[in-house]
């Protein structure tokens, strides 16, 4: 395998970008992000020359993003990669046919989304399912005789037509009442309207459907994928067709404080499905096999209720039935995996202070190997020879590299390449310090563009959300610290107690404690930065925080006024006990602060923004989507209305057509234009 200290230099010296005349570039800007072409989801070809990829690009004049699918071919010298789709409507999740023939992918050319297929030579698209309803996700299987599709269906409906049916005269209905009798009412940015997603099996023959779809899921009161951000990943068709192995959550009565997803599996000619893992009352998912089928695995969490559990994984002898935790000994949460093609390997992705790399895990040890420097690969896609993956940077968008199973890197073009050589961009240092517990933690700091050490710069403190993310070397389109860095500013951000990568026992130890030790460590580590980086002007500072960043600019609010000139807040928390009462995802509150409300009232209290708003006195921004249910617009609107009626200087920006996150790109380049003229005018930026 590559060698750390080779790898990291690699990866180092493939990030930088052609060098051009200084004179020449200019700053980075909020624009420059908005454009930006986004790389994702790479799929190599079965003899391993060929990777699909998806790129988004925005529509600027549309206020949209639309995705088309590029290749390129990995294994010719000076390829260069060329688009295959450029259809206006949305083209992605690229997936290739046994034989290498075909490529499958899902497209809304139709009006509707669902599975075209193109000749790997060339020519037109051809559309293969004409399903009445949306297909949001779909897989091939092995032998190229059966399409897996999931759809959004009424789970007591006998057949697709009756959904349409009743959909069509709900939209017809004067009456717009919605009656619920259980919990969830609505997810993400959804109200629920009694469809579930089920998996669904199609037969395929000469590349057309034949027959009606076939419910593999039906049978379960389930999301398969779940709901609202599962794919195709939590589900697979065993290597020799004969079956599907999917992940599921009961809904019944408890689902919003449930994490207990179990694999289940089904014939693909229907049947009762069978549970794989009752044993296990917490998170099962993602199930892999390997290519000959004698070994399925898993990734796996072992406490019920905790979202942010390490993810281990569990892998099956198919023949004997037996199992064993491949990783329990490995004190990192695996996230995305794949089989080597010969089974003796897995190759997955995890963080790991602050990068989040990929690494080889032996199937027969468990002996983890790091493969990549320092970044964050994004996805990746495993072939006989190599590996092609995607990898982002603070410096970087994702862009494709491949790595041999040798262990060799070598370099793949680059579409952000030229939009990149004429920027200036701000230079990111990873730095240490001790902090709560009298533990290591780690941050970064983002020099300005054009940095001139002679000068001193007014600093973005950015605080991330989670809590039990990482902010560390990878790229944003939300939080980037290279808009700062354009606008002349330093930005640091801590990855305070909570974070993951650093061991579970760190990201247990948010648990129950939101305002103490990451209070602590964001206090220490700012401390550190301004001792390290003189360059840094500690009295033109202003915090920015969203989600449980947003909770800790409320309560840093009431507890930390210095030296901050201003705070901004972004779909943050206002009053733990509404906050209980109203989020979705109950699981989450209630795990953190040890029970739910009614039960433990002390707990949520005791980390109460809304108690400590008469100690307020920073002058505050604060921006909330009407469609965010994970952090209500009422904590929002609740806390504008305390800044207001404390008489501090605040501002409102709300989105009515937005979630916990803004997307649109218009709304992006407002919300990015509105913080930094908030910033600006606490720090006197636009002074300078």
């Amino acid at each position: 395998m590559i060698r750390l200290r080779t790898a990291g230099a690699l990866l180092a010296t493939l990030l930088i970008v052609p060098a051009v005349h200084a004179q020449a570039k200019r700053p980075f800007s909020i624009d420059d992000l908005v454009r930006l072409n986004r790389v994702s989801d790479p799929a190599l070809s079965p003899d391993g020359r060929t990777v699909v990829f998806t790129v988004r690009e925005t529509d600027i004049g549309a206020n949209r993003g639309r995705t088309d699918l590029w290749s390129l071919d990995v294994v010719a010298k000076g390829a260069q990669p060329r688009r295959i789709t450029s259809h206006p409507e949305n083209d992605g999740s690229a997936q290739w046919s046994a034989d290498g023939r075909g490529i499958y992918f899902l497209s809304s050319r139709s009006g509707s989304s669902q599975v075209w297929r193109l000749d790997s030579a060339g020519g037109e698209a051809v559309q293969v399912t004409r399903l009445p309803l949306d297909v949001g996700t779909f897989k091939l299987s092995p032998n190229g005789a059966k399409l897996a599709v999931s759809l959004d269906v009424f789970a007591d409906c006998a057949d697709l037509a009756c959904t349409v049916t009743r959909l069509d005269e709900k939209s017809k209905s004067k009456a717009v009442g919605m009656v619920h009798d259980r919990i969830f009412i609505r997810h993400w940015d959804t109200w629920k309207d009694g469809r579930v997603s089920q998996l669904f099996v199609l037969t395929l023959k000469n590349g057309a459907v034949k027959g009606e779809p076939l419910s593999l899921s039906g049978s379960l009161d389930a999301d398969v994928p779940s709901k609202p951000f599962g794919d195709a990943s939590e589900y697979t068709f065993s290597p020799d067709s004969t079956t599907v192995v999917f992940s599921a959550r009961l809904k019944g009565k408890s689902e919003p404080w449930s994490t207990n997803f179990d694999l289940y599996e089904v014939a693909v000619d229907g049947g009762e499905a069978r549970n794989l893992t009752a044993d296990n009352l917490a998170w099962d998912t993602q199930p892999v096999f390997s290519r000959d089928g004698s070994q399925l695995a898993w990734r796996a969490m072992e406490r019920p209720g905790f979202e942010a559990d390490r993810f281990h994984i569990v892998i099956q002898d198919r023949k004997s039935g037996e199992r064993r935790a491949l990783t329990k000994t490995w004190d990192r949460s695996v996230d995305a995996m794949q089989f080597s093609t010969d089974g003796k390997t897995l190759y997955a992705s995890a963080d790991n202070f602050g990068q989040h790399p990929l690494w080889s895990i032996d199937v027969k040890t468990g002996k983890p190997t790091m493969l990549t420097g320092p970044g964050h690969v994004d996805s990746f896609s495993v072939g006989e020879r190599d590996i092609v993956f995607a990898l982002a940077s603070l410096k970087s968008p994702a862009e494709l590299y491949a790595i041999s199973v040798k262990g060799e890197l070598r370099d793949l073009p680059r579409l952000n390449a030229q939009a990149l050589s004429e920027l200036q961009l701000g230079e990111p240092e990873q730095f240490t310090f001790i902090g709560a517990n009298n533990e290591t933690v780690y941050g970064h700091v983002m020099k300005p563009a054009g940095f001139n050490p002679q000068r001193k710069y007014p600093l973005a403190f950015i605080i991330h959300g989670g809590p039990q993310v990482s902010f560390g070397n990878a790229w944003s389109y939300r939080w980037n610290p290279q808009t700062y860095a354009g606008a002349g500013y330093a930005a640091v951000f801590i990855d305070f107690h909570g974070s993951p990568g650093y061991g579970q026992a760190f990201t247990d130890s948010i648990t129950q404690d939101w305002g103490g030790k990451p209070l602590e460590d964001l206090q220490k580590g700012l401390a550190a930065a301004l001792a390290k980086y003189p360059w840094i002007d500690a009295d033109r500072a202003c915090a920015l925080g969203a989600s449980y960043g947003g909770f800790m600019i409320n309560w840093i609010a009431g507890n930390w006024q210095e030296p901050f000139k201003c705070l901004v807040n972004h779909d943050g928390i206002f009053d733990a006990r509404g906050m209980a009462y109203s989020t979705e995802e109950l699981w989450f509150d209630e795990w953190e602060h040890g029970g739910p409300y009614y039960e433990v009232p002390e707990n949520y209290e005791k980390f109460n923004p809304a108690n400590l708003v008469a100690k307020w006195s920073v002058p505050m921004l604060v921006i909330h989507g009407e469609q965010d249910f994970r952090v209500p617009d009422t904590q929002g609107i609740s806390t504008f209305t305390a800044l207001q009626r404390r008489g501090i200087p605040s501002r409102l920006l709300y989105f009515p057509n937005e979630n916990h996150w803004v997307l649109k790109p218009a709304n992006s380049v407002q919300w990015h234009q509105e913080v930094l003229k908030w910033l600006g005018e606490w720090t006197g930026k636009k002074e300078d």
